[in-house]
């Protein structure tokens, strides 16, 4: 009951969220990709536009399949959202992770976020000031659509429900991790550079290194970034972040793996969390794929 309650006051500081409706979705097209099949779709979740979004089903597998929900990152490429999926990323390794998941036997579904992609309709500054003043918040309309997206999957007679996973790098590590802290549907969590312990970044003046819609009003009045994972625990946990990364401080990795550490352990899953650490900056190394389709493969299939 402390944890739901915990849950309820996160996403009460969100700012004023749309009001749940149905979920519905339109596939527009089917694409061969040998590997995979590649669904475009537009789906309904927040009853104010449309969210488009792709599902990538593994073709040489059975169903209901695993499916991981990949939020795809920021870096200022407003054009790519979705496209991150399909395409990759310069900071990420290769092959994009549609190809990497499907060959390991997952569906991966991702949605383009506020801002980004199809949904680019105004600059991200604009955004968050418009939605201030009607009492919203940028990073809480994210979050929303990426719960919802949740619903969706779990919707589908090709998806196993009870196997899935959050995964994503940079802004899409942040948005793994609140996923799984404030739904307990999200079986696995793996985050990549971006477990950034929000007061050690006020300590080092550091607040510039991430852009404004990462700021949630009052957050630090009752959460710390262990608090909001501590609702992940004891369901398995691995995060990955470089030694050069400014934008997870060491001294916050320390603390945060301090916090969780003990509790996993007093929770008796102290395998269930992990935090592995690369001498690099902001970018995914193949060490770290490794890393990552390894704890999948553990805690996942």
């Amino acid at each position: 009951m402390m944890k739901e309650n915990r849950r309820r006051q996160l996403y009460q500081l969100l700012g004023d969220l749309p009001q749940a409706t149905d979920i519905s979705a339109e596939c527009i097209r089917n694409e061969d990709k040998g590997a995979y099949t590649l669904e475009t779709l537009v789906l309904h979740l927040n009853g104010i536009e449309p969210v488009p979004a792709y599902f990538a089903r593994p073709t040489f597998a059975e169903p209901p399949f695993p499916v991981v929900l990949f939020h795809h990152s920021h870096g200022g490429k407003y054009d790519l959202g979705k496209n991150e999926l399909i395409h990759g990323n310069d900071y990420l390794q290769k092959p994009a992770y549609a190809e990497a998941l499907t060959a390991n036997g997952y569906a991966v579904l991702c949605i383009d976020a506020w801002g980004f992609g199809e949904r680019k309709k105004a600059k991200e500054n604009d955004l968050i000031k418009e939605m201030l003043w009607n009492g919203q918040v940028l990073w809480g309309m994210r979050v929303y659509d990426a719960l919802r997206a949740i619903d969706y999957v779990c919707s589908r007679p090709d998806v196993a429900p009870d196997r899935i996973a959050s995964l994503g790098m940079s802004m899409g590590s942040t948005m793994a991790w609140w996923t799984a802290a404030l739904d307990e549907r999200i079986r696995v969590c793996v985050d990549i550079c971006g477990l950034t312990d929000f007061h050690t970044l006020v300590e080092e003046r550091g607040l510039d290194r991430h852009g404004f819609y990462y700021y949630v009003p009052g957050l630090l009045k009752h959460f710390t970034t262990a608090q909001i994972n501590a609702l992940i625990a004891p369901r398995p946990h691995l995060s990955l972040a470089g030694l050069d990364d400014p934008l997870t401080p060491v001294r916050g990795l320390d603390r945060v793996d301090e916090e969780l550490r003990a509790i996993y352990q007093e929770l008796g899953a102290p395998q269930a969390w992990k935090l592995l650490r690369y001498p690099v900056g902001h970018r995914e190394t193949a060490d770290m794929r490794s890393d990552v389709l390894a704890f999948l493969a553990e805690w996942l299939s």
